[in-house]
């Protein structure tokens, strides 16, 4: 928990990581303080822009668009690995996302599932955008790589944060998936060991943990109307599979009566009955699905 880095001193800070800094027009007076507290802050969070061109991502970045005003976050990585501050203050980055991550980020251990989505991102996290078309095909240069690992080392060293203070959106919000194309235990690695005086170099540190096989039980609260993620279209794409599909069109990332329908088939497969077989996934029958891992 921490007071927000004045403008003077981010510049400061991200130069002092050896960083090349570019002041975007009157970013520091840009924000949405207006629309809701700015701070305590607790962790930075990194997102991919899902543009591409450094100058049309930063523009994006500062101006926003419709139904969203800029900022949309502090900085913006770019390709060649460096800067762009676009926004002092609140910034329209994280949304809304689980509480139970910003607990585990204020304590700074391992992050739990993000399944709810009940408190304000915005108020809690620096936000910085990686100019990536986030379709897990668009490179990511080891110097946009080595800039994030520097941006968020420069944060934590300043507020007294570790690795653990440096989350992804995707470990935030519930259906998102950026930074797409790198693990962030990979990245936390490379930030600890910055922030121990050993910067990584490319393949060298610790190795993230493998990801698993299969995804594992998100809990029931996770299927409800209207839920949308990747998780629920490889979900039905099993029970597809195990002859338990009852979709006419799809399976799709939205939460319907047929995702309800062909897992209540897929129960009453596996011998259960009655309450036992609602049609809501529970931690016994979604573990012998063994729906594979998603991005």
């Amino acid at each position: 928990m921490a007071k927000p880095i004045s403008a003077s001193t981010m510049v400061e800070i991200l130069r002092a990581e050896g960083l090349t800094v570019h002041e975007v027009r009157s970013w520091r007076t840009h924000h949405r303080n207006t629309k809701g507290p700015w701070g305590p802050l607790n962790g930075v969070m990194i997102h991919h822009t899902v543009t591409s061109g450094t100058a049309a991502s930063v523009d994006i970045c500062y101006d926003g668009y419709s139904g969203l005003p800029g900022p949309l976050c502090h900085g913006v990585i770019d390709k060649k690995g460096e800067i762009h501050l676009v926004g002092n203050g609140r910034a329209n980055h994280a949304g809304l996302g689980d509480g139970d991550v910003l607990r585990a980020v204020v304590d700074e251990r391992a992050l739990p599932p993000d399944n709810e989505a009940d408190t304000d991102g915005n108020r809690h996290f620096y936000g910085f955008e990686c100019v990536n078309l986030g379709n897990g095909k668009d490179p990511w240069p080891e110097a946009q790589k080595e800039a994030i690992e520097k941006v968020a080392a420069a944060i934590c060293r300043h507020h007294g944060w570790s690795e653990r203070s440096v989350i992804g959106h995707k470990e935030w919000q519930p259906g998102k998936s950026d930074p797409r194309g790198f693990t962030m235990e990979g990245m936390r690695a490379r930030v600890a060991g910055r922030l121990a005086g050993k910067p990584q170099k490319p393949g060298t540190g610790p190795k993230p943990p493998p990801k698993p096989a299969h995804e594992p039980f998100p809990g029931a609260a996770f299927f409800h109307v209207g839920k949308k993620s990747a998780l629920i279209t490889a979900m039905g794409r099993r029970l597809v599979a195990e002859g338990c599909g009852r979709y006419e069109v799809g399976p799709g990332p939205e939460w319907t009566e047929a995702d309800h329908a062909s897992y209540q088939a897929w129960q009453r497969k596996l011998g259960f009955t009655g309450k036992d077989a609602d049609g809501i996934p529970g931690k016994v029958s979604w573990d012998r699905l063994k729906v594979p891992s998603v991005d």
